[in-house]
């Protein structure tokens, strides 16, 4: 039997693309929350207008952003990618804001948006917000997550779209420490 080749769209060492795989598998899966800050001065609106947003099957509903955030599990010793996953935008609101700045954008509005000084937070509950690590190794590892990866939406600066954070893995659990934003 021949081996799949693997794309660099595929995660490597993923058990969780194979053919055989069903939904009743036990996968292992890092969850993590995610708090966005939009920092500049405009809003941080949808890429694309309401009628054409895309059904995503994991969530059951229509996304306005192909993928809100990418994240990537390296290996700590070589930076070498080992697992990944993405979020899909569907509710992008207001969910706080800073002392002086007010919420503008919900989506039981049916507006989306991140309004200058405001936040948007995701639960670490949230589901297809995860990399599954089924195939992962125990060991030390960073957490990479890119905010608007493909650069959609304008920013007047990209540079702290970036976080990365230090993973211990047991095997049973992630310990995270150390996050910090990156230029890369």
């Amino acid at each position: 039997m021949a081996n799949p080749i693997r794309t660099e769209d595929q995660p490597p060492n993923s058990s969780a693309y194979r053919s055989d795989v069903r939904d009743y598998d036990q996968r292992m899966l890092l969850r993590f929350p995610q708090r966005v800050k939009n920092q500049g001065t405009a809003d941080f609106l949808p890429s694309r207008p309401r009628y054409s947003w895309e059904w995503h099957s994991c969530h059951q509903h229509y996304h306005s952003m192909d993928e809100f955030s990418h994240y990537e599990l390296l290996d700590a010793s070589s930076q070498r990618r080992v697992a990944e996953g993405h979020k899909a935008s569907f509710c992008l609101e207001d969910t706080s804001c800073d002392y002086g700045y007010y919420r503008r954008y919900a989506c039981t509005a049916h507006t989306q948006g991140l309004s200058p000084g405001c936040y948007d937070t995701y639960n670490a509950d949230i589901d297809c917000q995860w990399i599954d690590i089924t195939d992962v190794k125990p060991g030390n590892y960073v957490l990479k997550v890119t905010v608007n990866p493909s650069y959609v939406v304008p920013e007047s600066d990209y540079s702290n779209n970036i976080v990365r954070c230090d993973i211990r893995y047991t095997g049973n659990h992630a310990y995270t420490s150390g996050c910090t934003i990156s230029h890369y």
